[in-house]
């Protein structure tokens, strides 16, 4: 079996097209999208028309959550854009992505963790940002790992956790509490968005360091799960430029640098 994971799209149609193209030469058996595909200030309609024309199938993020639930003058300024842009198609295709899905039977696919589409899995936020440089997140300990896996049908049954959320492309693998057997987590990291700001429960900032689209290539082999997590360059300078016009610097920042400083 040969996966293909996506996640956090965010509307950034430019880098989506430029990871199916390399995903459609990769050969593939299935593509996964792991949630947050919408909710920014880019192109969330001919995102989703993409991806509708295309049939992938997806869970819901935290951001698809938001715009379905929330009332309007709740949504956050990513969020207000998107829903002053799709459609009631649009909607509907949203709403029929479940929280979480078993992809296969042993392959368990969530948005941030097994229990919670907000929740950060294997980074850790702090409460020292601009302390000795620090940007207020750091990779989670194998603890704090182990105790956000929770517990269930994916302890028991999962070799490979497939999540996004924090926009950081990683693999980790943990002994399974109540199986004992091995479980690859891997976070594909973001096609559209490489670096964020957030303030909940402190402030932080994500950075990847570079503009380029992630993604990760997912093989079944008799040894386990081989991964690889891809960087795809594509035209940044345009989603850029488009940030801007919508007067969001903190967007246009990342997407030219993968920083936010």
């Amino acid at each position: 079996m040969k996966i293909a994971a996506i996640s956090d799209i965010h509307g950034n149609l430019n880098a989506l097209q430029a990871v199916l193209a390399e995903i459609d030469r990769e050969g593939v058996d299935q593509i996964i999208n792991c949630g947050d595909t919408l909710g920014g200030p880019l192109e969330s309609a001919k995102t989703a028309d993409l991806l509708m024309a295309r049939g992938i199938p997806m869970i819901a993020g935290n951001h698809e959550r938001q715009l379905l639930t929330l009332p309007p003058d709740k949504l956050n300024r990513s969020d207000a854009c998107t829903a002053s842009e799709i459609n009631d198609a649009h909607r509907a295709w949203l709403a029929s992505a479940p929280p979480t899905m078993w992809f296969a039977e042993d392959v368990f696919i969530c948005h941030g963790t097994p229990a919670s589409d907000l929740h950060y899995w294997l980074e850790t936020i702090t409460d020292d940002f601009g302390q000795n440089g620090s940007v207020g997140v750091r990779p989670a300990s194998h603890a704090e790992i182990l105790e956000r896996l929770g517990s269930g049908a994916h302890t028991c049954k999962a070799s490979l956790i497939i999540c996004g959320h924090t926009h950081v492309p990683r693999v980790v693998q943990v002994n399974s509490p109540d199986a004992g057997h091995p479980i690859t987590i891997v976070n594909a990291g973001s096609v559209g968005l490489p670096g964020y700001d957030d303030i909940h429960p402190h402030k932080h900032w994500i950075e990847t360091g570079s503009p380029h689209a992630r993604y990760a290539l997912i093989e079944k082999t008799p040894h386990g799960w081989n991964v690889q997590l891809r960087s795809v360059a594509y035209d940044f300078e345009r989603m850029a430029q488009l940030a801007e016009r919508r007067k969001r610097p903190d967007w246009a920042r990342p997407l030219r640098t993968g920083r936010m400083s």
